[in-house]
C-alpha cells in the first residue's frame, strides 16, 4: 500500500517525477538506473501534420501544434511515428463517418490527450466535447486545442453506469487509465467523478452523432450509461475492444435489441458486418464500428481515401 502511495505521489507531481527521473540516470542499470538515451524530454514539443482528403472541403490547419508532458506515451507515439503510427485504419473509419453521420455533436470518450476529438474539430465544422479524467492527459488536451483554436471542450470525468466518484487506476504512462480493478498495472489511483453519459446530454442539451469510446476495459459500462443516448439519437460509435474481460460479449448483448450493426475495423476497407462483438487478439485490442444503420454507399470509399491521406502524413 506504502509503495502505492509514493507512486501515485510522484505521478501526479511533475517536478518529483522529473526528480526521480534524473535519479535514476545516474544508477547503474542493475540497481535500477535507465539509459540517458531512453529518458523522454520533459516537455515534448512538436508540430503532427494532419490528412487532407483528395476533394473534401479545406478545413482546419495543415498540421497541430502539440506540446505534452514528455513522458505520456500517446504524445511520444505520435511525434515518433505520426497518425499512420497511430491506428490508422480506425482513425480513417472515424473521419469517414464524420461525412456521413447527421449533424451533431462528437463526444470522444476516454479521449487522453484528444487525439480522435482534435481530427474531429480540424476536419469538421462541428462541436467536439472530449471525456477525459486523468488530470494530466485532461490539461495536455486542453492545451492542444486552445493553441489550435479547436472548437474542442475537455471536460474532466469519467463515463459509466452510475452516477458518484471512482477510483481511476493510473497506468505508468497515462495511456491505459481505468476504472476497473485489474486492468493492467497501475502507478496509483486517484478519485474522479463519475456519470452516466445520459445523464450528462440531459444537462448539457448536446445532438450527440458521433461517438468514440476507449476506456481500457470499462467500455460496456459506458455504453450501458449510455442507451438512452443511443436509444433516442442514434449516433454512429467508434468502440475499443479489449480481450480478457468478456467485452464483446457484453456489448454484444447491450446492443442487439437497438438494432446496431457492427463492423471490426481492421485492415483496409470494406468491412463486413459481423454477426457479434468479438474479442481480438492483440493486448490494446482493436476498435469496432457499431452503425444505426447499415452503411451508407460511399462510407468505405471514403474510408480509404483518408486511409491514403493518413499514410501520406508520414
Amino acid at each position: 500500500m506504502v509503495a502505492g502511495q509514493v507512486r501515485a505521489f510522484v505521478q501526479r507531481h511533475p517536478v518529483v517525477r522529473h526528480a526521480t527521473r534524473r535519479i535514476r540516470i545516474r544508477l547503474p542499470i542493475s540497481l535500477g538506473g535507465i539509459d540517458p538515451e531512453r529518458v523522454p524530454p520533459r516537455v515534448r514539443r512538436f508540430d503532427l501534420p494532419l490528412p487532407r482528403r483528395a476533394g473534401a472541403p479545406r478545413t482546419g490547419p495543415d498540421a497541430l501544434r502539440v506540446c505534452a508532458p514528455g513522458d505520456l506515451w500517446t504524445p511520444g507515439r505520435l511525434h515518433a511515428r505520426g497518425l499512420p503510427g497511430y491506428r490508422p485504419d480506425a482513425l480513417a473509419c472515424f473521419l469517414a463517418v464524420l461525412e456521413h453521420a447527421r449533424p451533431g455533436t462528437v463526444l470522444d470518450v476516454g479521449a487522453n490527450v484528444g487525439v480522435y476529438g482534435a481530427l474531429a474539430a480540424a476536419r469538421t465544422r462541428r462541436r467536439v466535447v472530449a471525456f477525459e479524467p486523468a488530470p494530466r492527459a485532461a490539461r495536455a488536451a486542453r492545451v492542444i486545442a486552445a493553441e489550435n483554436g479547436l472548437n474542442m471542450d475537455v471536460v474532466e470525468l469519467a463515463l459509466s453506469n452510475h452516477s458518484g466518484t471512482g477510483l481511476l487506476r493510473l497506468s505508468p504512462d497515462d495511456a491505459s487509465n481505468s476504472l476497473l480493478p485489474g486492468a493492467g498495472p497501475a502507478a496509483g489511483r486517484v478519485t474522479v467523478p463519475v456519470r452516466p453519459l445520459s445523464h450528462w446530454r440531459e444537462e448539457a442539451g448536446v445532438l450527440p452523432s458521433v461517438v468514440k469510446i476507449s476506456t481500457c476495459a470499462s467500455e460496456p459500462d459506458v455504453v450501458s450509461g449510455s442507451l438512452e443516448v443511443l436509444r433516442r439519437f442514434r449516433p454512429w460509435v467508434l468502440c475499443e475492444v479489449r480481450p480478457g474481460y468478456g467485452i464483446g460479449q457484453r456489448l454484444t448483448a447491450l446492443l442487439e435489441p437497438l438494432d446496431y450493426h457492427w463492423y471490426r475495423i481492421s485492415g483496409r476497407p470494406p468491412y463486413s458486418p459481423q454477426p457479434s462483438i468479438s474479442e481480438g487478439a492483440s493486448r490494446r485490442g482493436g476498435m469496432w464500428l457499431f452503425a444505426p444503420t447499415p452503411t451508407p454507399e460511399g462510407l468505405w470509399s471514403s474510408a480509404e481515401a483518408w486511409r491514403a491521406a493518413i499514410d501520406d502524413c508520414r
